[in-house]
């Protein structure tokens, strides 16, 4: 009997030794493990459905009797060779050669010790822990340990939650109200306030048997004073978002200003810790990672705000990144919830619904410059995606909230569906700012937009766009060609994707910034403008 793959045959005795390999010396021999009681890890085990945690973090497909694949969470790939037999209790990877049981992913998947990954798992499934030291049984978890700081982060989620009730939070409630927020959305999004005093929360989490290093390590608190041993609330007189990582456990928190007598940033994260990786977290993906691996689409906002919205409106796939760039770690995190595989139709849009082969990325970022540099940044990313990536902006340049309150719950969706490819958006937005009815104008939008056709590695998508950029520009085909060869030969890359500005030419008369009047409109992308 032989399991197949795709394009691989492999047989079912080889996926048991693969298997049998990285899991034989699991159960007991951990040094850690010998503080929990056997029976107990074994509980766990038993209780703990593999299919359904790795399944919180990977697209599963069936793969044959009691078997089911996806893309291996551990390494990138897009042909997945990750393999999950329930039955059996037991994963693997045949690409990176990982594998284990339900408690070693929980370890891998999490940068948990054995001991941490039974504490989760039996936090999941309602098993009772008895520890033993010594022939003494104890119950708890130990100090300092990543379970600790994340029920730190629990009980102040559910603090900050109560104190947007009080007296004192009611700019907080008159801000979520003027964004088209009420008490029912608040509540469903787990916003809280943060009171305006230096100690409220220290105190509180002291009083529950928290220590101060505790409070600090979780980044719920920060040290000061002269003598830098004064602890005092990171967040103050804000109103708070929990960040939930992909099983929903609240790992972090955003904040935002409410007062100008505030000096600090407008949005205050909580900084990186042993439990908040802002490159590795999404906000919103704990209720949006469902319909995510259902329908093969996720929409990346800008805003905690434009999270609430975007769902409120019924786009149930929206989520956005914390504090930084949506970067490389986020793309592993998108397509393992995609089940993103490598597709020769990927993105290729069908049906009356406009969705796409293969499933979508699709990017809303506001149409002034600093929008139109986190577009560059995508681009960079975009091409680890087999997923077809979209550029979604709102002409007027209103954010997804701003569009809601303006259009109501059909904005936001009639905005996506007005979605351009990525590559387009970037092409065409290095050619807003020059006239191309001038021949200078076309000469400088070669030069501007060359360097970023010739980035695309997809080389028919590179042909296509060669041709199109040939359209837009009114510029014969073969010298397009010639100028995006050269580019390539050069190693061009838009100097945006690197954190700077669009291209610019240093020739650049005062036609440089004029309106874009030769361009295409987007609904007619393939017009010959030399027509």
């Amino acid at each position: 009997m032989r399991h197949v793959l795709r394009g691989l045959a492999v047989p079912i005795g080889e996926l048991a030794q693969a298997l049998a390999q990285n899991v034989g010396a699991l159960a007991y021999d951990d040094p850690v493990a010998g503080l929990i009681r056997r029976e107990d890890i074994e509980a766990v085990r038993e209780r703990a459905r593999l299919e359904d945690v790795v399944g919180e973090h990977v697209t599963l497909k069936s793969a044959g009797v009691g078997s089911l694949k996806g893309l291996c969470p551990f390494h990138d790939e897009r042909t997945p060779s990750f393999h999950v037999r329930p039955q059996l209790g037991y994963w693997h990877c045949f690409g990176c050669g990982e594998g284990g049981d339900v408690i070693t992913f929980i370890e891998k998947i999490h940068h948990l010790g054995f001991a941490e990954a039974v504490e989760y798992l039996a936090d999941r499934t309602g098993v009772q822990l008895r520890y033993e030291e010594g022939g003494a049984v104890r119950r708890g978890v130990e100090p300092g340990t990543r379970q600790r700081l994340m029920d730190a982060n629990r009980l102040a989620e559910a603090w900050f939650r109560e104190q947007l009730a009080t007296p004192e939070a009611q700019p907080g409630r008159d801000f979520l109200t003027s964004r088209g927020f009420d008490r029912h959305a608040a509540a469903h999004f787990g916003v809280g306030y943060a009171p305006a005093g230096w100690d409220n929360l220290a105190r509180y989490l002291r009083s529950s048997g928290y220590t101060e290093a505790e409070l600090v390590d979780s980044g719920l608190c920060s040290r000061g004073g002269q003598d830098g041993r004064r602890v005092y609330d990171r967040f103050r007189g804000r109103l708070i978002w929990p960040i939930r990582d992909v099983t929903g456990a609240t790992v972090g928190f955003g904040a935002r200003k409410l007062s100008e007598e505030d000096q600090g940033p407008k949005y205050l994260n909580t900084p990186e810790t042993p439990v908040f990786h802002k490159s590795q977290v999404l906000y919103g993906l704990d209720l949006a990672k469902r319909e995510v691996a259902r329908s093969h689409r996720i929409v990346v906002v800008e805003g905690y705000t434009d999270v609430m919205a975007a769902h409120l409106s019924g786009v149930t796939t929206a989520v956005a990144t914390c504090g930084t760039a949506f970067g490389a770690d986020h793309v592993r995190v998108v397509r393992r919830l995609l089940g993103d595989v490598d597709d020769p139709a990927a993105g290729v849009v069908t049906g009356q619904g406009r969705e796409a082969r293969g499933g979508e990325v699709i990017f809303t970022f506001d149409g002034d410059a600093a929008g139109q540099k986190a577009a560059l940044r995508a681009y960079a990313e975009d091409q680890r995606f087999a997923t077809q990536t979209f550029v979604a902006v709102d002409p007027g340049g209103l954010d997804p909230c701003d569009l809601r309150m303006k259009e109501g719950d059909s904005g936001i969706p009639r905005l996506l569906s007005r979605r351009v490819p990525l590559f387009e958006f970037v092409i065409r937005t290095s050619l807003s700012h020059l006239d191309l009815d001038t021949s200078e104008g076309r000469v400088r939008g070669l030069r501007s937009a060359a360097p970023v056709v010739a980035g695309i590695r997809d080389r028919a998508l590179k042909r296509e766009y060669t041709r199109r950029l040939a359209g837009w520009l009114g510029l014969p085909d073969a010298e397009v060609h010639a100028a995006v060869q050269a580019a390539s030969r050069r190693g061009a890359q838009p100097s945006a994707a690197r954190g700077g500005q669009w291209p610019a030419d240093e020739t650049a008369g005062p036609d440089a910034a004029a309106p874009v009047r030769g361009l295409p409109p987007v609904t007619d992308p393939c017009r010959a403008a030399r027509a």
